[in-house]
């Protein structure tokens, strides 16, 4: 044990540690973005029998045709996490996420060191190392990509990129035998920018096995030599260039990358590279999504000083090449930019910038800014050691800022409404932003300011079909069903390939007791995304209603398909075989076998339909069954509320708030009651 616990091996260990407490605050952080459509709504990931079926159908990552990408080692992973939680556990999604970046550190650290003794072999160099490892892995700009559960796909790549790199250096077997390869396999179908690894690879072995310049590739003596490299790293660009293809033949038609302008966003992304490069040092102003836009022209200065620093950046690139010591800070500069290739360039994203675009990228702009520094501080030993302590001192204390940041990050991703809220503030011509945190408001029914952050969004981009929904389904809320009924068809209008506009729509006509008008538009929603498991859902409630238990058993057959042990599916299946309707089914078994929760479950399923007395009645029944049920008093509450009986309301939610004080919803019905009773 003592042989075990040396003092490199030490510091590696409280590095972990330190970067485990700067991110303890973030295991139970919630869904966000595109978490919604790959994940919640996502029927396919409940089963984990449906992984063969990833790598075969790239429609099962997500629910939106749009963002249907071929990732399926993803998707094996959510599914995964799923089974582990049994559900939709928080702790688990973060997890298994946060366990790969400690394992991509220490993967860095080894090939960092691999890289710093080629070039300059010192005493130092793996502090050096776990110096940069450190910056990295408490850096704030990394937050994102581990707090942001979808965004996992840029820790799988880069982690099997590096993890690739580990093999190549460290083992002779792997490298002869092209084993090194097998993880860049994995990292491609997690996400593609996994590919840049080959002409990485050639960077790394041209600068350290053959020790050579970029101004050597272009000399005729070295003709030979650079042959030699081009032949080595041969095998590493076919497999790279077969994965590629073979993501594309996968990828669905209906993928969209989002932007529109290749040539706007072109020209926009050398100042989106500045600002990552100055975020390295000063990641003072990170945003979950930020309003920047595509410059109009080339004549914007941004693009003149965003093409300024490229150029400046890749001559020192060359430069630092020129010498085997000041290498590793040249092989950093060319991964940062081969890392910023797949999303800085030629293919439009709907997003200018994103801050987890440099997670790939800066792991090789640690290793080139720490091994520069570094270098300056070997040069100068003597000040070194004179001031050593102070400098270790300023190295810790910039380190632990940064991981100050990252904490204060991860408390801004830990709801809906802080992380909006913090997007409002940052990028407040940000449409979606605005819409998305006026949609927390709307949750909690705070319907004034919901629609004054809506209006805002509306009014710059109102072709926005989301944004549509979303105002449709406040104007719901607000009673104003001509309203409500209007923006559900512009959002029609806008987005006719979205299920999200179909599904809305048709719960919003479900209520106003026009289920017949809402048939047809679920079977689009389910049409264009078969794995809706909310418009599944709602169509076999409507079925159920209406005893059309044939259909009824169609719907209920086809999403037992998707996933054998869905509840619902198997209830409402229960229903059309015996001619029953669920909730008659359901009563019979609570006569047999009284019980709070299916009092209670019914109860919603009755407020779900608008039959709200009865909803109240069930409710009821569980509390005399069980007296301190908050939740039943919550939803005797709401249901008042949708009778618009607001005193009466009143009582059972104040029950409820005194039953569970952390009970949020009945906070918000609460408000709503007092707020209704003084107009």
């Amino acid at each position: 044990m003592k042989k075990f616990f040396t003092l490199p091996r030490l510091y590696l260990f409280l590095l972990l540690l330190v970067t485990c407490l700067v991110y303890s605050n973030h295991f139970y952080n919630a869904f966000h973005f595109d978490d919604s459509h790959t994940i919640q709504n996502n029927l396919y990931i409940r089963n984990i029998k449906n992984i063969p079926l990833f790598f075969q159908d790239a429609t099962t990552f997500s629910t939106m045709p749009s963002n249907q990408a071929y990732r399926p080692v993803v998707t094996t992973s959510l599914a995964f996490d799923y089974w582990l939680g049994n559900g939709y556990n928080l702790f688990y999604f973060h997890f298994i996420t946060f366990i790969l970046y400690l394992l991509q550190g220490i993967f860095m650290l080894f090939f960092f060191l691999k890289i710093f003794n080629i070039a300059y072999k010192h005493q130092w160099n793996y502090y050096i190392a776990l110096t940069a490892v450190a910056w990295y892995l408490l850096h704030p700009a990394m937050a994102e990509t581990v707090n942001y559960i979808i965004a996992r796909s840029d820790i799988q790549s880069t982690f099997f990129v590096v993890l690739a790199f580990y093999l190549y250096c460290y083992s002779a077997f792997s490298k002869r035998t092209f084993l090194y390869l097998l993880p860049i396999v994995a990292g491609t179908l997690a996400k593609p920018p996994a590919v840049m690894f080959a002409p990485i690879l050639f960077f790394y072995i041209a600068f350290f096995e053959n020790q050579m310049s970029v101004g050597d590739f272009f000399r005729r003596r070295n003709i030979k030599q650079t042959l030699g490299v081009i032949r080595q790293v041969i095998p590493a660009f076919v497999v790279c260039a077969l994965l590629y293809i073979w993501v594309d033949k996968f990828t669905p038609k209906t993928w969209e990358a989002g932007g529109n302008s290749m040539w706007l966003y072109l020209i926009t992304q050398p100042f989106v590279i500045t600002y990552y490069f100055g975020s390295f040092f000063l990641p003072i102003h990170l945003s979950a999504d930020t309003d920047w836009q595509l410059l109009a022209s080339v004549w914007d200065l941004r693009f003149a000083i965003g093409c300024l620093f490229i150029v400046a950046m890749l001559a020192a690139g060359v430069y630092f090449s020129r010498k085997a010591a000041t290498r590793p800070i040249s092989f950093g500069i060319f991964w940062f930019f081969l890392g910023l290739i797949p999303s800085s360039s030629i293919i439009p994203l709907g997003e200018v910038m994103n801050d987890h675009r440099m997670y790939f990228p800066f792991v090789g702009l640690v290793m080139a800014v720490v091994w520069g520094m570094a270098l300056m501080l070997m040069k100068h030993r003597s000040f070194y050691e004179k001031h050593d302590t102070f400098l270790v001192s300023v190295i810790a204390a910039v380190l632990l800022a940064y991981g100050v940041g990252t904490y204060q990050r991860n408390e801004v991703w830990h709801t809906e409404e802080s992380l909006w809220y913090d997007v409002t503030v940052k990028s407040p011509a940000n449409a979606r932003g605005l819409m998305n945190y006026g949609l927390v408001k709307m949750g909690q029914a705070d319907y004034q300011v919901a629609e004054k952050y809506f209006s805002k969004a509306m009014a710059i981009t109102p072709s926005y079909a989301t944004l549509q929904i979303n105002m449709a389904i406040l104007k719901d809320a607000l009673g104003d069903r001509t309203a409500a009924e209007n923006y559900f068809k512009m959002a029609l209008m806008y987005n006719s390939v979205s299920a999200d506009s179909y599904y809305y729509y048709s719960n919003c006509l479900v209520k106003w007791k026009r289920a017949g008008e809402a048939l047809p538009l679920l079977k689009k929603a389910i049409e264009i995304s078969p794995a809706y498991i909310s418009a599944r859902e709602l169509m076999m409630r409507i079925y159920d209603y209406q005893q059309n238990y044939d259909k009824l058993l169609e719907i209920a057959n086809s999403t037992l398909q998707i996933m054998p042990d869905n509840s619902g599916a198997i209830r409402y299946k229960e229903a059309a075989l015996q001619k029953k309707t669920r909730l008659t089914l359901e009563l019979e078994e609570i006569n047999k076998a009284p019980s709070p929760d299916k009092y209670l479950g019914l109860s919603v399923v009755y407020y779900q339909m608008e039959e709200f007395q009865k909803s109240i009645d069930l409710a009821l029944e569980a509390i005399k069954l069980k007296p301190d049920y908050a939740e039943a008093y919550n939803t005797i509450g709401s249901a008042y509320n949708a009778l618009n009986e607001y005193q009466a309301a009143i009582p059972f939610l104040k029950k409820a708030i005194a039953l569970k004080p952390d009970l949020q919803i009945a906070k918000n019905n609460l408000a709503f009651s007092e707020k209704n009773i003084r107009q």
